[in-house]
């Protein structure tokens, strides 16, 4: 029997030969916190007082609420024309303000004592360039500036996908992550929030020198995005993303799969809208988690697990998913 970083790697390669499905985030472990993301994003709680980010945005995170939103009023955007952006908001310069030798080493020593054995030490960058975006000027007048002001969006894209290649050489130089979980939602349920053509004009540029990058250096790229990514599967792959994490079942996974044949992991699949609620059964969940891997795991390079961006559902349903990814990896892996 394979170790659980062992059959992770193996579910990865394109010939590999994983002997069960991998359970969710069971081979990894995500320590949050790195100077980089805390310089940026700050000390997030529920119920805090309201916080502005280094990029200007208000925060909020309603006590009760499961996690922190830029606030939607618009009297708080921070872009307000996107020709004149830089006018409005300044890039955070990171390498000035998180290359203290001291908080890396003070985050080394946490990052040490919190993975696990027989677990890939994994690091955390969410809020990617669409996001950061819409986070600057509301998701409204983003999609708007996309098709009616590209230029001034792709410039503002670049100086993001800059900022992000900045963070990622300074999480890599100084920890040396095995997986790197970054995240960017492009796209609703049902289709991208724009385009393939404008996603590929604006959003892909700004990832290909970040994301050549990381593959370079050999850290496995673990990108969430919980959204309808069909129609750029073929950009994915082209980035170098190793794992599309959250990947809805409202994508044609089982096509996907094929399609890629190995040059990609598709992780995700459980439709939290079944799985994940007050009111759900131990039968809807096991239920939704089987028809998952029996439909999505004979075609290979699938992870079964929650859509969310990161380890954990709302509900405390871990244990009935993973006795039945259990259930399945006898029947299918045998």
């Amino acid at each position: 029997m394979l170790s659980r970083v062992d059959n992770f790697l193996e579910t990865l390669k394109k010939d590999g030969k994983p002997d069960r499905f991998v359970k969710q985030f069971e081979a990894t472990s995500m320590v949050p916190g790195d100077p980089v993301c805390f310089y940026i994003r700050g000390n997030r709680f529920p119920g805090m007082e309201p916080l502005i980010d280094r990029w200007g945005t208000r925060i909020v995170w309603p006590a009760g609420e499961i996690g922190a939103i830029p606030d939607p009023n618009p009297a708080y955007q921070v872009v307000k024309d996107i020709c004149d952006w830089q006018d409005y908001t300044k890039v955070p310069d990171l390498v000035a303000n998180c290359s203290d030798p001291a908080a890396w080493a003070e985050y080394m020593e946490r990052a040490k004592a919190s993975t696990a054995d027989d677990t890939l030490f994994m690091m955390f960058a969410p809020t990617g360039v669409f996001e950061r975006m819409h986070f600057l000027m509301g998701f409204e007048d983003t999609l708007v500036n996309l098709m009616v002001e590209p230029e001034a969006a792709a410039e503002l894209a670049m100086a993001i996908g800059e900022y992000r290649y900045q963070g990622y050489k300074l999480m890599v130089e100084n920890c040396h992550p095995k997986v790197l979980l970054l995240h960017d939602d492009w796209g609703s349920k049902t289709q991208l929030f724009m385009r393939p053509e404008v996603w590929r004009e604006i959003i892909k540029p700004a990832y290909q020198k970040a994301y050549d990058y990381l593959h370079e250096q050999g850290v496995i790229i673990m990108h969430h995005s919980d959204s309808f990514c069909e129609p750029i599967l073929e950009d994915m792959i082209d980035l170098h993303i190793d794992i599309w994490q959250g990947a809805l079942p409202q994508n044609d996974i089982a096509g996907l799969l094929k399609k890629a044949d190995g040059r990609i992991t598709i992780m995700g699949g459980l439709d939290a809208g079944i799985i994940d609620r007050d009111d759900s059964t131990e039968e809807e969940i096991r239920a939704e988690v089987r028809r998952a891997c029996m439909e999505y795991g004979p075609c290979g390079h699938f992870i079964p697990c929650i859509t969310y961006g990161g380890p954990g559902p709302i509900h405390p349903i871990d244990g009935i998913i993973n006795d039945e990814i259990d259930k399945c990896s006898k029947e299918i892996f045998g």
